[in-house]
């Protein structure tokens, strides 16, 4: 029994120290540390910054498998942030969707009766609108408006002294603070994702139909023929991943944020534009891969 009670308190110290010196490793004094160590050694800062980023990807991936696995994941903060990134996102993807619905159904049309093809425009706007066009505005919205917000909140803890405050109570900030955002964004892109890819391709049916004449039941055929289930997967997976990158970005520049509140507005700065260059690198490389695997699906 009494090596059993040593077992378990043995077990649960070192579980604390490795909370310690994950939460230790993003420590405003870790950071500084390590620049200097790179500065002495004539590292460049851009390599520094992409090593300090993937390092902290490394830790949030950790960090999710450690708080499902020990039953501490929290879910009350995920759902707040899930109802925040909701409530930030949603209109702007709507409103930026749906002239872009009927740009795309007015550019797709014209160019369809200069050849001849009015029967294929489906099919494009299909192709356009689930492969590119959703994926890509739920990133942006993501990025641009949530991703900002979440650096924001994030750096004003951290000037604040209240990520440190939690690493000394022994608590994990990436797993209360990080995870939770993280969660939260890969949920809302995907919902945001299909929401935009309904209103796209419903604007742009709209416009063909009553504008320009199309044929409702061919613009649905030949839609349906070139864009199926798939392709709507690929869009999601597209989604996961822009979603992924832009909140470790954005909640690894955050943490990282000195300098007080001028600090933030830099660290907000840079993890948008930072977080705009994945989604794109992003895009390409899943796009690639996908015509790789499906040749008869064209690419995405």
């Amino acid at each position: 029994m009494a090596h059993d009670l040593c077992g378990d308190v043995t077990g649960t110290i070192d579980r604390r120290d490795q909370m310690a010196v994950a939460a230790e490793r993003w420590s405003a004094r870790a950071i500084l540390a390590r620049r200097k160590a790179a500065r002495q050694r004539d590292i460049s800062p851009s390599v520094l910054e992409l090593g300090l980023l993937f390092g902290f990807a490394a830790d949030t991936v950790v960090a999710v498998w450690t708080s499902i696995a020990r039953r501490r994941f929290a879910w009350r903060e995920t759902l707040v942030q899930l109802q925040f990134l909701a409530a930030v996102c949603s209109i702007p993807a709507v409103l930026v969707m749906l002239p872009l619905g009927v740009v795309v159904g007015v550019v797709v049309a014209s160019l369809a009766a200069q050849v001849g093809a009015e029967i294929y425009s489906g099919a494009v706007v299909g192709l356009v609108i689930v492969g590119q066009i959703a994926p890509l505005v739920a990133a942006l919205m993501i990025a641009g408006a949530g991703g900002s917000a979440m650096t924001a909140d994030l750096g004003a803890r951290k000037i604040r002294d209240e990520t440190d405050a939690m690493e000394v109570m022994g608590v994990s900030v990436l797993e209360r603070l990080v995870v939770p955002r993280l969660v939260a964004a890969v949920i809302v892109t995907m919902l945001l994702t299909s929401l935009v890819m309904a209103l796209g391709i419903g604007a742009s049916f709209a416009f063909q139909v009553a504008v320009m004449d199309v044929s409702p039941g061919a613009f649905l055929d030949t839609m349906t023929d070139f864009a199926g289930l798939p392709d709507f997967i690929a869009a999601q997976v597209k989604a996961i991943a822009f979603a992924v990158s832009t909140a470790i970005v954005c909640c690894a520049k955050g943490l990282t944020a000195k300098g007080g509140p001028g600090g933030v507005g830099t660290a907000v700065n840079e993890a948008v534009v930072l977080a705009f260059i994945l989604v794109f690198f992003a895009n390409v490389g899943i796009g690639e891969v996908y015509a790789l695997i499906t040749p008869e699906g064209g690419g995405l």
